[in-house]
């Protein structure tokens, strides 16, 4: 390899790090990722230190330009979780809170104070008023905090999500691309520009945030190199072209700390009661919106059951568990709240019909709510789609055997489960190559219905069974 040009692309993401380098073709170079932590210090508290992660990009960069060697760095991009929140100084760049993760839901408060104004808010940003998101954060946290709230209004300090935060850190310029925006709750899904009502329901001025940017865009060198950050995106969105390109009509689920299911509407964004609708890809001249159901808890479910459980790290293996063990039973997680389609959060984990004794069926029924809520998902995606749904490919660190194969029983149709395992990169690195043709999907299982029909709707009546006891 001798003066090939290379594409370098970090996936930051909720528990880990990663770098890639591509080649033109799309193979993988050098791959590399750092862990770090969240804490919760408090219930529903939780929270991640963005020097850490900042630290952790410039680490990855470094050591991805050494290993390039005399090989060209043509572009770089960057896939950033979505609905982490921090403030940070407007001109040093350096965090004055640390890093709410979208797992947060200590804003509730403002969530209950503000519902009189849920419809409007979803119709104009077509994002849920919800604790796990920008504005009721930014709200409870100036309350919270007197000093916070005095920078703020003497125009210190810029709050936005993680990615603003370290493309600002990175580059020195603060910008916030528009597939993220939309989780502030301040961004107008028509008219992609932030939206004055917002700003004044959640009480932040326009100052006080990043400057909006398409995804695809030049947001400036990375300092101290000749690297150009062409690209930032949210990652579950990257996962979706990085399946399916920028098709429209295109769909797609992504399983890791959390989970999701995308559906491509094109040019015009579509509002539907109980998902969320935003930005997919944008580049200054055209713009492609996705509709989408998001589940808070899909690895960091089976972390939580480690820890209430009692059950050792090394020996949870929640798929071989789930794959000989049965249930009636249901369990819903409230550690982290449910969020599409049903938005509900400060509430205790519901053990429905189960042993609590009985480890194995509790996890079982851990697993068997993700694929619940896929099915639900699905049934309010359903009437925007061009044609029935066919199929489903599933990709992601999370799409085990035992839960794809439930998800196809439950509904109905095949699952088909990727070979590539870091779509998240190969959707950046496909924006960066301008490669957005189909030829790269390959699967390396198909996940066929198995179960009896009537077994699996009666399950499915018991699950909203559970979760109308909460009510």
């Amino acid at each position: 390899m001798s003066n090939t040009p290379l594409y370098l692309i970090i996936d930051q993401g909720t528990s880990s790090t990663k770098s890639f380098l591509f080649d033109g073709a799309g193979n993988i170079i050098h791959t590399e990722k750092i862990n770090h932590k969240l804490q919760s210090l408090a219930p529903f508290h939780v929270e991640c230190d963005p020097k850490t992660i900042l630290n952790a990009c410039k680490r990855l960069i470094a050591k991805s330009i050494i290993v390039a060697g005399s090989n060209p760095i043509t572009k770089m991009g960057m896939a950033v979780q979505r609905s982490t929140f921090l403030f940070w100084g407007k001109n040093s760049a350096e965090p004055v809170t640390q890093a709410l993760s979208w797992q947060d839901s200590r804003a509730q408060n403002i969530v209950n104070e503000l519902s009189n104004h849920s419809d409007w808010i979803w119709k104009q940003t077509g994002v849920p008023l919800s604790p796990h998101f920008g504005g009721p954060k930014f709200l409870h946290m100036i309350r919270q905090h007197h000093n916070l709230k005095k920078n703020v209004l003497s125009d210190q300090i810029l709050y936005g999500p993680l990615s603003a935060y370290l493309t600002h850190a990175l580059t020195g310029t603060a910008a916030i691309d528009e597939s993220i925006a939309g989780r502030t709750l301040f961004f107008n899904i028509h008219s992609s520009k932030w939206s004055k009502k917002c700003l004044d329901l959640f009480q932040i001025q326009e100052s006080g945030l990043p400057l909006l940017k398409p995804v695809l865009q030049n947001y400036g060198l990375i300092t101290g190199t000749n690297l150009s950050l062409q690209c930032v995106i949210g990652d579950q969105q990257a996962a979706l072209i990085g399946q399916a390109g920028i098709t429209q009509g295109s769909s797609a689920a992504n399983f890791g700390t959390s989970a999701s299911v995308l559906y491509n509407v094109g040019e015009n964004p579509a509002v539907v009661d109980g998902l969320i609708s935003s930005v997919l890809f944008s580049d200054g001249k055209q713009r492609k919106h996705v509709v989408e159901g998001t589940i808070n808890a899909c690895n960091s479910l089976f972390y939580h059951l480690e820890k209430a459980l009692r059950i050792p790290h090394n020996n949870m293996k929640w798929n071989e568990r789930c794959a000989n063990q049965s249930t009636n039973g249901i369990y819903i997680p409230g550690f982290s709240g449910l969020a599409a389609p049903y938005w509900k959060s400060g509430f205790d984990d519901v053990y429905w019909n189960l042993d609590q004794k009985d480890k194995n069926a509790i996890v079982r029924a851990g697993m068997e709510s993700i694929g619940f809520l896929v099915k639900d998902i699905l049934d309010q995606l359903q009437p925007i789609m061009e044609s029935n749904l066919e199929s489903l490919s599933a990709s992601g660190g999370g799409a085990r055997s035992s839960l794809l194969q439930f998800i196809a029983d439950l509904t109905g149709i095949p699952v088909m489960h990727s070979a590539m395992k870091d779509h998240t990169a190969y959707g950046v690195f496909r924006l960066l190559r301008s490669k957005n043709d189909n030829d790269i999907y390959e699967k390396n299982q198909i996940f066929n219905p198995k179960q009896n029909k009537t077994v699996m709707e009666n399950k499915l009546t018991d699950w909203h069974k559970a979760l109308e006891s909460m009510v």
